[in-house]
Protein backbone atom coordinates (compact mmCIF):
# COMPACT_ATOMS: atom_id res chain seq x y z
CA UNK A 1 0.00 0.00 0.00
CA UNK A 2 0.94 3.66 -0.32
CA UNK A 3 0.72 5.24 3.13
CA UNK A 4 0.51 8.93 3.95
CA UNK A 5 2.21 9.38 7.33
CA UNK A 6 1.03 12.66 8.85
CA UNK A 7 3.62 13.83 11.35
CA UNK A 8 6.07 11.31 9.94
CA UNK A 9 9.21 13.31 10.82
CA UNK A 10 8.50 13.09 14.56
CA UNK A 11 9.84 10.59 17.04
CA UNK A 12 7.26 7.82 16.67
CA UNK A 13 6.35 8.73 13.10
CA UNK A 14 9.91 8.44 11.79
CA UNK A 15 10.41 4.99 13.33
CA UNK A 16 7.06 3.90 11.89
CA UNK A 17 8.12 5.08 8.44
CA UNK A 18 11.12 2.72 8.63
CA UNK A 19 8.91 -0.18 9.75
CA UNK A 20 6.45 0.49 6.92
CA UNK A 21 9.24 0.55 4.35
CA UNK A 22 10.69 -2.64 5.84
CA UNK A 23 7.28 -4.30 5.40
CA UNK A 24 7.21 -3.38 1.71
CA UNK A 25 4.87 -0.38 1.76
CA UNK A 26 5.35 2.92 -0.06
CA UNK A 27 5.42 5.98 2.20
CA UNK A 28 4.78 9.69 1.83
CA UNK A 29 5.67 11.86 4.83
CA UNK A 30 3.88 15.10 5.69
CA UNK A 31 5.14 17.32 8.51
CA UNK A 32 5.50 21.01 9.36
CA UNK A 33 8.56 20.53 11.65
CA UNK A 34 6.80 22.12 14.61
CA UNK A 35 8.14 19.27 16.75
CA UNK A 36 10.72 17.66 14.49
CA UNK A 37 13.90 18.50 12.62
CA UNK A 38 14.50 18.22 8.86
CA UNK A 39 17.68 16.20 9.47
CA UNK A 40 15.55 13.18 10.34
CA UNK A 41 14.67 12.84 6.65
CA UNK A 42 18.33 12.30 5.79
CA UNK A 43 18.63 9.71 8.55
CA UNK A 44 15.55 7.85 7.28
CA UNK A 45 16.99 7.81 3.77
CA UNK A 46 20.32 6.56 5.11
CA UNK A 47 18.74 3.71 7.09
CA UNK A 48 16.10 2.72 4.52
CA UNK A 49 18.33 3.06 1.48
CA UNK A 50 15.65 5.03 -0.36
CA UNK A 51 14.51 8.65 -0.39
CA UNK A 52 11.10 9.10 1.22
CA UNK A 53 8.77 11.53 -0.59
CA UNK A 54 8.12 14.48 1.71
CA UNK A 55 5.73 17.43 1.83
CA UNK A 56 6.10 20.29 4.32
CA UNK A 57 2.45 20.90 5.16
CA UNK A 58 0.52 22.42 8.07
CA UNK A 59 -2.33 19.93 8.21
CA UNK A 60 -4.68 22.43 9.81
CA UNK A 61 -4.72 24.07 6.35
CA UNK A 62 -7.59 22.16 4.73
CA UNK A 63 -6.73 23.32 1.21
CA UNK A 64 -3.10 22.26 1.42
CA UNK A 65 -4.09 18.95 2.97
CA UNK A 66 -6.56 18.27 0.16
CA UNK A 67 -3.86 19.04 -2.42
CA UNK A 68 -1.53 16.61 -0.64
CA UNK A 69 -4.01 13.73 -0.69
CA UNK A 70 -5.04 14.50 -4.27
CA UNK A 71 -1.42 14.44 -5.43
CA UNK A 72 -0.27 11.26 -3.71
CA UNK A 73 -3.50 9.21 -3.68
CA UNK A 74 -2.64 7.10 -0.62
CA UNK A 75 -4.35 3.84 0.22
CA UNK A 76 -4.26 4.70 3.93
CA UNK A 77 -3.37 7.48 6.36
CA UNK A 78 -1.50 7.12 9.65
CA UNK A 79 -2.10 10.24 11.72
CA UNK A 80 0.60 11.29 14.24
CA UNK A 81 0.42 15.04 13.68
CA UNK A 82 -0.48 17.17 16.67
CA UNK A 83 0.65 18.90 19.84
CA UNK A 84 1.41 16.58 22.74
CA UNK A 85 2.70 18.24 25.94
CA UNK A 86 0.30 17.79 28.86
CA UNK A 87 1.53 20.80 30.84
CA UNK A 88 1.61 23.08 27.84
CA UNK A 89 -1.92 22.05 26.93
CA UNK A 90 -3.18 23.29 30.31
CA UNK A 91 -1.57 26.68 29.64
CA UNK A 92 -2.64 26.86 25.97
CA UNK A 93 -5.88 24.86 25.68
CA UNK A 94 -7.31 26.70 22.66
CA UNK A 95 -4.12 26.11 20.68
CA UNK A 96 -4.29 22.39 21.47
CA UNK A 97 -7.96 21.99 20.62
CA UNK A 98 -7.64 23.97 17.39
CA UNK A 99 -4.46 22.26 16.16
CA UNK A 100 -5.24 18.67 17.07
CA UNK A 101 -8.86 18.70 15.94
CA UNK A 102 -8.43 20.82 12.82
CA UNK A 103 -5.63 18.59 11.49
CA UNK A 104 -7.89 15.57 11.89
CA UNK A 105 -10.82 17.30 10.18
CA UNK A 106 -8.60 18.29 7.24
CA UNK A 107 -7.35 14.75 6.77
CA UNK A 108 -10.79 13.12 7.04
CA UNK A 109 -12.38 15.57 4.62
CA UNK A 110 -9.58 15.10 2.09
CA UNK A 111 -9.79 11.32 2.45
CA UNK A 112 -13.53 11.45 1.79
CA UNK A 113 -13.09 13.51 -1.35
CA UNK A 114 -10.40 11.22 -2.75
CA UNK A 115 -11.66 7.77 -1.77
CA UNK A 116 -9.22 6.87 1.01
CA UNK A 117 -10.87 4.51 3.48
CA UNK A 118 -8.19 3.29 5.91
CA UNK A 119 -7.08 5.39 8.90
CA UNK A 120 -4.77 4.66 11.84
CA UNK A 121 -4.87 7.20 14.67
CA UNK A 122 -2.14 7.95 17.18
CA UNK A 123 -4.09 8.04 20.43
CA UNK A 124 -2.87 7.72 24.02
CA UNK A 125 -3.40 5.88 27.27
CA UNK A 126 -4.21 9.27 28.78
CA UNK A 127 -7.75 8.84 27.42
CA UNK A 128 -8.49 6.45 30.31
CA UNK A 129 -8.27 9.25 32.87
CA UNK A 130 -7.54 9.07 36.58
CA UNK A 131 -10.11 6.48 37.68
CA UNK A 132 -9.79 3.54 35.28
CA UNK A 133 -8.81 0.26 36.98
CA UNK A 134 -5.33 -1.14 36.26
CA UNK A 135 -4.49 -2.73 33.90
CA UNK A 136 -6.29 -0.52 31.40
CA UNK A 137 -8.58 -2.35 28.98
CA UNK A 138 -10.00 -0.98 25.75
CA UNK A 139 -13.62 -1.55 26.81
CA UNK A 140 -13.38 0.85 29.77
CA UNK A 141 -15.85 3.75 29.74
CA UNK A 142 -16.38 6.59 30.14
CA UNK A 143 -13.10 7.96 28.86
CA UNK A 144 -12.19 10.96 31.01
CA UNK A 145 -8.74 12.38 30.25
CA UNK A 146 -7.43 14.83 32.84
CA UNK A 147 -5.75 17.41 30.55
CA UNK A 148 -6.69 19.40 27.45
CA UNK A 149 -4.14 17.33 25.49
CA UNK A 150 -5.79 14.10 26.62
CA UNK A 151 -9.24 15.46 25.91
CA UNK A 152 -8.22 16.21 22.32
CA UNK A 153 -7.49 12.49 22.02
CA UNK A 154 -10.85 11.54 23.54
CA UNK A 155 -12.64 14.00 21.23
CA UNK A 156 -10.78 12.75 18.17
CA UNK A 157 -11.65 9.15 18.99
CA UNK A 158 -15.31 10.18 19.20
CA UNK A 159 -15.09 12.14 15.93
CA UNK A 160 -13.62 9.08 14.21
CA UNK A 161 -16.27 6.78 15.68
CA UNK A 162 -19.11 9.03 14.53
CA UNK A 163 -17.54 9.65 11.13
CA UNK A 164 -16.99 5.94 10.48
CA UNK A 165 -20.60 5.20 11.41
CA UNK A 166 -21.70 7.66 8.70
CA UNK A 167 -19.11 6.56 6.10
CA UNK A 168 -19.61 3.07 4.65
CA UNK A 169 -16.34 1.23 4.07
CA UNK A 170 -14.18 3.39 6.34
CA UNK A 171 -11.99 1.40 8.73
CA UNK A 172 -10.22 3.07 11.67
CA UNK A 173 -7.73 1.75 14.24
CA UNK A 174 -7.27 3.77 17.44
CA UNK A 175 -3.85 3.01 18.91
CA UNK A 176 -3.60 3.94 22.58
CA UNK A 177 0.09 4.32 23.41
CA UNK A 178 1.54 3.91 26.84
CA UNK A 179 5.10 5.27 27.40
CA UNK A 180 7.22 5.15 24.23
CA UNK A 181 10.97 5.11 24.82
CA UNK A 182 14.03 3.74 23.05
CA UNK A 183 15.61 4.59 19.72
CA UNK A 184 16.62 2.97 16.47
CA UNK A 185 19.29 0.36 17.29
CA UNK A 186 21.72 2.01 14.86
CA UNK A 187 21.87 5.11 17.06
CA UNK A 188 20.99 7.25 14.06
CA UNK A 189 17.39 8.06 15.03
CA UNK A 190 15.83 8.78 18.40
CA UNK A 191 13.80 11.16 20.51
CA UNK A 192 14.89 14.79 20.25
CA UNK A 193 12.49 16.86 22.36
CA UNK A 194 12.45 20.60 21.86
CA UNK A 195 13.21 22.47 25.09
CA UNK A 196 13.03 20.73 28.47
CA UNK A 197 11.91 17.10 28.04
CA UNK A 198 8.46 16.28 29.38
CA UNK A 199 9.22 12.58 29.79
CA UNK A 200 11.56 10.62 32.03
CA UNK A 201 13.80 8.76 29.57
CA UNK A 202 14.98 11.70 27.42
CA UNK A 203 15.55 13.74 30.59
CA UNK A 204 17.78 11.01 32.08
CA UNK A 205 19.64 10.75 28.76
CA UNK A 206 20.30 14.47 28.73
CA UNK A 207 21.60 14.31 32.32
CA UNK A 208 23.95 11.53 31.19
CA UNK A 209 25.47 13.69 28.41
CA UNK A 210 25.67 16.78 30.59
CA UNK A 211 22.84 18.82 29.07
CA UNK A 212 20.86 18.71 32.35
CA UNK A 213 22.31 18.99 35.84
CA UNK A 214 20.32 16.26 37.58
CA UNK A 215 17.14 14.22 37.49
CA UNK A 216 14.33 15.04 39.88
CA UNK A 217 12.41 11.95 41.00
CA UNK A 218 8.93 13.13 41.91
CA UNK A 219 8.08 11.20 45.04
CA UNK A 220 9.32 7.94 46.54
CA UNK A 221 6.43 7.33 48.94
CA UNK A 222 3.84 5.83 46.60
CA UNK A 223 2.26 2.45 47.34
CA UNK A 224 4.54 0.65 44.89
CA UNK A 225 7.39 -1.83 45.43
CA UNK A 226 10.09 0.87 45.64
CA UNK A 227 7.91 3.90 46.34
CA UNK A 228 8.23 5.46 42.86
CA UNK A 229 5.57 5.57 40.16
CA UNK A 230 5.01 2.58 37.88
CA UNK A 231 4.62 3.12 34.14
CA UNK A 232 4.27 0.88 31.09
CA UNK A 233 7.30 1.54 28.88
CA UNK A 234 7.36 0.33 25.28
CA UNK A 235 10.25 0.42 22.83
CA UNK A 236 9.53 2.80 19.97
CA UNK A 237 10.41 0.11 17.40
CA UNK A 238 7.86 -2.26 18.97
CA UNK A 239 5.37 0.60 18.82
CA UNK A 240 6.19 1.24 15.16
CA UNK A 241 5.66 -2.43 14.37
CA UNK A 242 2.29 -2.19 16.13
CA UNK A 243 1.25 0.45 13.60
CA UNK A 244 2.15 -1.83 10.71
CA UNK A 245 0.19 -4.69 12.29
CA UNK A 246 -2.86 -2.45 12.83
CA UNK A 247 -2.68 -1.09 9.28
CA UNK A 248 -2.46 -4.54 7.72
CA UNK A 249 -5.32 -5.77 9.89
CA UNK A 250 -7.80 -3.01 8.96
CA UNK A 251 -9.50 -4.96 6.18
CA UNK A 252 -10.14 -7.84 8.63
CA UNK A 253 -11.20 -5.61 11.50
CA UNK A 254 -14.45 -6.77 13.12
CA UNK A 255 -15.91 -3.27 13.55
CA UNK A 256 -15.46 -0.01 11.61
CA UNK A 257 -13.54 1.48 14.56
CA UNK A 258 -11.42 -0.57 16.96
CA UNK A 259 -9.18 0.57 19.84
CA UNK A 260 -5.94 -1.24 20.72
CA UNK A 261 -3.60 -0.75 23.65
CA UNK A 262 0.04 -0.69 22.58
CA UNK A 263 2.20 -1.20 25.64
CA UNK A 264 4.49 -3.69 27.29
CA UNK A 265 1.82 -4.99 29.63
CA UNK A 266 3.77 -4.49 32.85
CA UNK A 267 4.67 -1.69 35.22
CA UNK A 268 8.26 -0.48 35.51
CA UNK A 269 9.14 1.97 38.27
CA UNK A 270 10.93 5.28 37.84
CA UNK A 271 13.72 3.94 40.07
CA UNK A 272 13.98 0.71 38.06
CA UNK A 273 14.33 2.61 34.78
CA UNK A 274 16.83 5.05 36.30
CA UNK A 275 18.96 2.23 37.72
CA UNK A 276 18.92 0.40 34.37
CA UNK A 277 20.11 3.56 32.61
CA UNK A 278 22.91 4.08 35.14
CA UNK A 279 24.01 0.47 34.57
CA UNK A 280 24.26 1.02 30.81
CA UNK A 281 26.11 4.33 31.21
CA UNK A 282 28.42 2.78 33.80
CA UNK A 283 28.04 5.35 36.56
CA UNK A 284 25.52 6.75 39.01
CA UNK A 285 23.86 9.81 37.49
CA UNK A 286 23.06 12.93 39.53
CA UNK A 287 19.55 12.81 40.94
CA UNK A 288 17.42 13.88 43.85
CA UNK A 289 14.06 12.88 45.25
CA UNK A 290 11.61 15.77 45.47
CA UNK A 291 7.94 16.04 46.34
CA UNK A 292 5.17 14.41 44.36
CA UNK A 293 4.12 16.12 41.15
CA UNK A 294 0.49 17.15 40.85
CA UNK A 295 -1.50 14.83 38.60
CA UNK A 296 0.89 11.86 38.65
CA UNK A 297 -0.86 8.51 39.11
CA UNK A 298 0.87 5.91 41.31
CA UNK A 299 0.72 3.14 38.71
CA UNK A 300 -0.78 2.13 35.39
CA UNK A 301 -0.08 -0.30 32.59
CA UNK A 302 -1.83 -1.91 29.64
CA UNK A 303 -3.84 -5.03 29.15
CA UNK A 304 -2.51 -5.99 25.71
CA UNK A 305 -4.66 -9.09 25.15
CA UNK A 306 -6.68 -7.57 22.30
CA UNK A 307 -3.59 -6.51 20.32
CA UNK A 308 -2.04 -9.95 20.76
CA UNK A 309 -5.18 -11.86 19.75
CA UNK A 310 -6.41 -9.66 16.90
CA UNK A 311 -3.25 -8.03 15.52
CA UNK A 312 -0.81 -10.81 16.33
CA UNK A 313 1.37 -8.15 17.94
CA UNK A 314 3.17 -7.91 21.25
CA UNK A 315 6.11 -5.91 22.56
CA UNK A 316 9.32 -7.94 22.23
CA UNK A 317 12.11 -5.62 23.40
CA UNK A 318 13.24 -5.49 27.02
CA UNK A 319 13.91 -2.59 29.37
CA UNK A 320 17.61 -3.21 28.80
CA UNK A 321 17.09 -2.88 25.04
CA UNK A 322 15.24 0.40 25.59
CA UNK A 323 17.91 2.04 27.73
CA UNK A 324 20.81 0.71 25.66
CA UNK A 325 19.30 2.07 22.44
CA UNK A 326 18.54 5.45 24.04
CA UNK A 327 22.10 5.74 25.35
CA UNK A 328 23.53 4.79 21.95
CA UNK A 329 21.40 7.50 20.32
CA UNK A 330 22.09 10.20 22.91
CA UNK A 331 25.82 9.50 23.28
CA UNK A 332 26.31 9.63 19.50
CA UNK A 333 24.05 12.68 19.18
CA UNK A 334 24.48 14.64 22.43
CA UNK A 335 22.66 17.68 21.05
CA UNK A 336 20.07 15.66 19.14
CA UNK A 337 19.62 16.10 15.41
CA UNK A 338 21.67 18.81 13.69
Amino acid sequence: MRILVAGGAGYIGSHTVLSLLGAGHEVVVADDFSNARPAVLDRMRELAGVAVPFAEVDLTDAGRTDDLVAEHRPDAVIHFAGLKAVGESAAQPLRYYRTNLDATFSLLEAMGRHGVDRFVFSSSATVYGDHAPVPYVETYAPLAAASPYGRTKVMTEQVLTDHAAATPGLRVALLRYFNPVGAHPSGRMGEDPQGVPNNLMPFVAQVAVGRRERLAIFGDDYDTPDGTCLRDYIHVVDLAEGHVAALEHLDRQVTPVRAFNLGGGRGTSVRELFDAFCAVVGRELPHEVVGRRAGDLPAYWADTTRAAEELGWQARRSLQDMVADVWRWQSQNPSGYP
